[in-house]
């Protein structure tokens, strides 16, 4: 079986799609449609913009969606046994395998990106990567901080947690994992403690969107953040979905529960291509993996 799996934020580049545009029709009209549904030319920021343009979140999010819809709908090999995103990219894998009208799935993207752009700004919080330790090692160094908020965020690997919080929570816990012998651990640059409940606000923003948005049956199996199991029941996905915002996202427990059911390749759709693969390779390096 073929898993095809979409990124989420941090897969962006300056110059994404940019190729597409300019050889495909069928690109050209997405991203214009892209353009059209959100209001103004995200493709202007996409393709000539800078890092820094890219990295804020009401711009990430939107822009990394666009890509992996696009590559996946120019692509003669697209042909999922199932698929699963990571966050952010839940939404491109919705779209991708029909449960999700491609402006429905832009919209409540956008609305997402703008709901926890709002939420990092009410409250000073971060995130940090925490590599080389077992995930129940992060959780009770996490758990042992009581008086700040630090929670595991991304179960994004074997080895590799990243955590979700308050400054100082997380500034603590990076502490303590050092102590513990953590190979690394550093605070990311990021706008907030995604997944995690400082994104209360934005959930609930989302909430209403996402019960307000038809879904369909989708046409194989996803396997959602919030419970690592593959998922058909329209009802279920959204209730997932709204999860999603405050809840880890376990995707070590996703590629094995994939491997588990048989899936013997993944497919990286968007983004630059390697962050997921790379995950993959942590969990069996005999896994085949490659990028639409």
């Amino acid at each position: 079986m073929k898993a095809y799996v979409f990124p989420g934020q941090a897969s962006q580049f300056v110059g994404m799609g940019k190729d597409m545009y300019d050889a495909s029709t069928i690109a050209r009209d997405l991203f214009e449609q892209g353009n059209e549904i959100l209001g103004h030319r995200i493709t202007d920021l996409m393709f000539e913009g800078t890092e820094e343009d890219l990295k804020q979140t009401k711009i990430t999010q939107p822009a990394v969606f666009l890509h992996s819809i696009v590559k996946a709908n120019i692509s003669d090999e697209f042909q999922p046994d199932v698929v699963a995103g990571h966050s952010l990219g839940e939404f491109s894998a919705l779209v991708a395998a029909g449960a999700l009208s491609f402006e429905d799935g832009l919209k409540l993207v956008q609305q997402r990106a703008l709901a926890m752009q709002k939420a990092c700004e009410a409250v000073e919080s971060t995130m940090a990567a925490i590599i080389g330790m077992e995930d129940n090692e992060v959780e009770n160094i996490c758990a042992s901080i009581t008086h700040e908020l630090v929670v595991p965020a991304n179960y994004n690997c074997p080895g590799q947690l990243v955590i979700s919080g308050t400054v100082k929570g997380v500034e603590l816990a990076v502490e303590k994992a050092k102590e513990a012998g953590a190979k690394m651990a550093v605070v990311l640059a990021v706008g907030g403690a995604f997944h995690s409940p400082l994104m209360m606000p934005a959930q609930e923003e989302l909430q209403l969107a996402i019960e307000n948005t038809n879904f369909g049956v989708p046409a194989c199996p996803i396997y959602q953040n919030v419970t690592a199991k593959p998922e058909l029941d329209p009802e279920k996905i959204q209730q997932n979905l709204i999860a999603q915002l405050t809840a880890p996202v376990r995707w070590t427990q996703t590629m094995l529960n994939m491997i588990e059911a048989g899936v013997s390749e993944f497919i990286e759709v968007g983004g630059s291509g390697k962050t997921l693969q790379g995950f993959v390779k942590k969990v069996d390096r005999r896994f085949p993996t490659s990028a639409l």
